[in-house]
């Protein structure tokens, strides 16, 4: 008997029914909004069941936008960058701070939700029919709207992976691969158990505290203990609120921060990598080459060549292009035309 996760992979090789959205145009086939959380309608086509779309924003300015979930959909939406934001509805604050890439945030049907970009952005959006959630399993109670609206999951490795595998892979013969991923996403969230305590977020004015210590000292070796005693919290308490206000464990962030101060060292000046791992705080050439490729997907080579040749292209069209030569009709004096 297929699993749920087999059976939906088994439909790749069934053929599309009408009602499927269309991704026959390759990766065009996700619009990009042009106001948030509001993909494009064709007219004269039936709304699909299932629609994806993508919204990007590249301006550093607070740019504010609100939208309501219609009463027959379920809003999903996956981060592909990490970003800077608030979520709010009324007076109630649903998410306040760093976003990393990968997070997952649902929206139940009706619910209207308020953003607040602080950052540029870079999300992946599911408008997905209450019909294509999944039913109960035996013996479990259905399935609440309440549970699954403002769920917020950072850094979900599986909506990541899911996200990133429709972003760089589909092409012309994808519909039916993305309408599956799109249902494994709703099958990975209803299939969730309701967590049974709630971990308040570390308090934004004690985040700001390790912030600070981090930036000041991130080249230094740097225990949970020192940082615990900087948010003035015990060690267990202080790291279940790190993860959950920040998404990160203690270690990576601050791993994060290192590689970000090295990507600055890579692009900017000609530091060799040995000298560039010791100056972020790490040991090892080694271990900085292999925490680097985890967090970029490139060794710190590699992301040093590309990054410098984006900028040459990056320079080059910024250039004025070289005028064309006039007419030699307008050069020449009149009587010599």
């Amino acid at each position: 008997m297929l699993t749920d996760m087999q059976a939906v992979g088994a439909r790749l090789t069934h053929q599309p029914g009408p009602r499927e959205p269309d991704f026959s145009q390759g990766p065009r086939a996700f619009p990009h909004e042009r106001k948030w959380r509001q993909p494009e309608q064709r007219a004269g086509v039936a709304r699909e069941d299932i629609t994806i779309s993508r919204f990007t924003c590249a301006q550093t300015a607070v740019r504010r936008e609100e939208a309501t979930t219609p009463p027959d959909r379920y809003f999903f939406s996956v981060a592909l960058k990490s970003t800077r934001l608030k979520l709010s509805r009324g007076s109630q604050t649903i998410f306040d701070g760093t976003m990393p890439a990968g997070t997952l945030y649902v929206g139940a049907p009706s619910k209207p939700l308020r953003a607040q970009f602080h950052a540029p952005c870079d999300f992946l959006h599911f408008h997905i029919s209450t019909s294509c959630l999944p039913s109960p399993q035996p013996g479990t109670d259905p399935l609440a709207p309440e549970y699954l609206n403002d769920l917020v999951l950072l850094r979900d490795p599986f909506a990541g992976q899911l996200a990133k595998a429709l972003t760089e892979q589909i092409h012309s013969a994808d519909r039916e691969f993305a309408r599956c991923i799109a249902q494994a996403l709703a099958l990975h969230v209803a299939r969730r158990e309701p967590p049974r305590t709630k971990v308040n977020a570390l308090p934004k004015w004690r985040l700001r505290r390790v912030e600070e210590y981090v930036r000041a000292r991130f080249d230094h070796a740097i225990s949970l203990s020192d940082l615990a005693r900087v948010a003035g919290l015990s060690r267990m308490h202080f790291a279940a609120q790190f993860r959950a206000a920040t998404g990160y464990r203690p270690r990576e962030y601050l791993l994060q921060q290192r590689i970000e101060h090295a990507k600055s060292l890579l692009s900017d000046t000609e530091t060799p990598l040995a000298e560039a791992a010791l100056a972020v705080g790490f040991c090892t050439q080694a271990h900085f080459s292999t925490v680097f490729k985890r967090v970029t997907g490139d060794t710190p080579a590699r992301w040093r060549c590309t990054s410098r040749n984006a900028l040459a292209s990056s320079r080059l069209a910024d250039c004025d292009p070289v005028p064309a030569p006039e007419p030699v009709s307008q050069i020449l004096p009149a009587d010599f035309r």
